[in-house]
């Protein structure tokens, strides 16, 4: 992206906002390969909501449920940057407002080295498929505690564990991008 003037009489240093969503309201943005993003369906009445989480049925992954979690982040916090080498993350955003940004690190991969930023929260649930090798961070973007549930495919080994802690200065992202427009 260039900052130049918009025309050739307008002297304002600007840069042009590219489509990031198609007329139907479709993200543009192309998907580490493997990834998948299931939006959900939150159901209220006027007695509260219910939400699904995960069904065999949606065949979105055909490792069965060995393990659940939920895990809290505080605003303006970041957990991360990890992977796995032999589990798949399937993330659930239950509440409040989280960007995860994924970074390909697999050699074979037709999408290797591309970073993805996936915004779930409270009013755009879903469910988020990252699978081995995919270095992965998630950041509290809104102003209360969020909370997200992981379904790994494999369950924990407390002797053993399949996570490899990344040092963010490795990683081609900053979430310190200032302040937005």
């Amino acid at each position: 992206m260039s900052k130049t003037p918009t025309t050739a009489t307008d002297p304002i240093l600007a840069t042009k906002d590219v489509s990031t969503v198609t007329a139907s309201g479709e993200r543009k943005q192309r998907l580490i390969a493997d990834v998948v993003v299931r939006p959900a369906i939150t159901h209220e009445d006027e007695r509260g909501e219910i939400v699904e989480m995960m069904s065999r049925a949606w065949g979105f992954h055909p490792a069965p449920l060995h393990h659940v979690y939920a895990s809290m982040i505080r605003p303006g916090k970041v957990k991360g940057w990890v992977y796995h080498k032999i589990q798949s993350d399937r993330m659930f955003s239950l509440s409040g407002f989280v960007k995860y940004v994924l970074w390909d690190t697999r050699p074979d991969s037709p999408t290797h080295g591309l970073i993805n930023e996936i915004y779930l929260t409270e009013r755009n649930r879903g469910l988020l498929l990252i699978p081995p090798y995919v270095v992965h961070a998630v950041q509290n973007i809104g102003l209360v505690d969020a909370v997200f549930v992981n379904m790994p495919t494999e369950p924990y080994n407390h002797e053993n564990p399949d996570k490899y802690r990344v040092a963010p200065e490795s990683v081609p992202y900053s979430f310190d991008k200032g302040h937005g427009w």
